[in-house]
């Protein structure tokens, strides 16, 4: 009995040791920011951040292509009737010899125009003519890409980012921590190309946006006014795993910390090492893209709980892989069990997204 005593406070004192640095970790500067939180918090918080911001002044919204105005001339129903702007902008009214331009113009502004030309016709003395939207069709917002429920918004005014991933349902697991925004830039007519014509091809914009930014700064610089003709993509994000004897394995995304991703820090965020884990032996499993074939790097956890090792950066798709003493001799070394541990795992998002 005597002879067994210093085992046992050898590992007890182990296993303190372990959980003293490991504590260490997870509240040292580096990892303030490193909050695990799950997708649909952060979309519940997308949602509220989204009702919280005034929305812009609704400017006067110019016809276009497309839309479908409601025509209505007091007293005289004939002329009265909903009119859809054709592909050149014009519209088309019994009676009168000429199409009229709607693209363009204000509701108020056809209006007048149509007033004017009743009356310059002959065909009205005194028009009331009264011009209102029935649906808007030329300037839709194109949202794709990794969020809920990838749609067209048609919106009579601008939105802003919130309000636009508000709409969408929020971001889905998989979303990365930037979202691009693709503006089209008006043609200038005044350009020519080779055989003389007007140059019609714009260079469009592109705007990126930080998630990151937009959800935890009181005053988000990134929430920016999106327009109608934009194209908002949310991209997919790179996932790496923690899995074995771990506290808590899962999937994480690799969004904020993408670039300085390692493996303490993983094993920070999965909380840890259990107490009767290999961790001098773990390893990361990564997959080379180009032949598609899984390696192997060895990863003394033990060591960097210490100090006293190299860190090892994470990539996307990569598995760190803690073995269990119990478990050493049977699925250490053995690739496909490694990764068959991460199928249907949960993701977490990292970084307060």
């Amino acid at each position: 009995m005597c002879g067994k005593r210093p085992g046992y406070l050898y590992v007890l004192l182990r296993v303190c040791l372990l959980t003293f640095f490991g504590a260490i970790i997870l509240v040292s500067p580096s990892f303030s920011q490193q909050r695990v939180e799950t997708t649909a918090e952060t979309n519940s918080r997308i949602a509220q951040l989204a009702k919280q911001v005034p929305p812009p002044l609704m400017s006067e919204y110019k016809l276009g292509n497309g839309d479908l105005v409601n025509v209505d001339v007091f007293d005289v129903p004939q002329l009265s009737r909903d009119v859809r702007i054709d592909d050149s902008g014009h519209i088309s009214l019994p009676l009168l010899p000429e199409r009229i331009v709607a693209k363009g113009l204000s509701a108020i502004q056809l209006q007048d125009k149509i007033a004017e030309l009743l009356k310059a016709s002959g065909l009205v003395t005194n028009p009331e003519v009264t011009v209102s939207l029935r649906e808007q069709r030329s300037q839709p917002i194109t949202v794709i890409g990794s969020v809920k429920a990838p749609q067209v918004i048609q919106s009579l005014r601008p939105m802003s980012v919130l309000e636009v991933l508000s709409a969408c349902g929020g971001i889905t697991e998989e979303a990365g921590s930037v979202l691009l925004v693709t503006r089209k830039v008006p043609a200038d007519t005044s350009a020519k190309t080779d055989s003389g014509e007007p140059d019609l091809l714009a260079a469009p914009q592109n705007f990126t946006v930080d998630l990151w930014d937009l959800l935890n700064s009181p005053t988000p610089k990134d929430n920016m006014m999106i327009i109608g003709g934009d194209i908002v993509t949310v991209p997919r994000a790179g996932i790496f795993y923690v899995v074995g004897a771990v506290t808590h394995p899962g999937g994480f995304i690799l969004s904020n910390d993408a670039d300085q991703m390692t493996a303490l820090k993983a094993l920070a965020l999965a909380a840890g090492v259990t107490s009767t884990s290999k961790a001098n032996e773990a390893v990361i499993v990564r997959k080379d893209p180009a032949t598609g074939i899984s390696k192997e790097i060895p990863v003394d956890l033990k060591k960097l709980l210490e100090r006293k090792g190299p860190d090892a950066k994470m990539q996307a798709n990569d598995i760190l892989f803690v073995p269990d003493s119990a478990a050493k001799h049977a699925i250490h070394r053995a690739t496909d069990v490694i990764i068959a541990l991460t199928s249907g795992i949960a993701l977490t998002r990292v970084g307060g997204l």
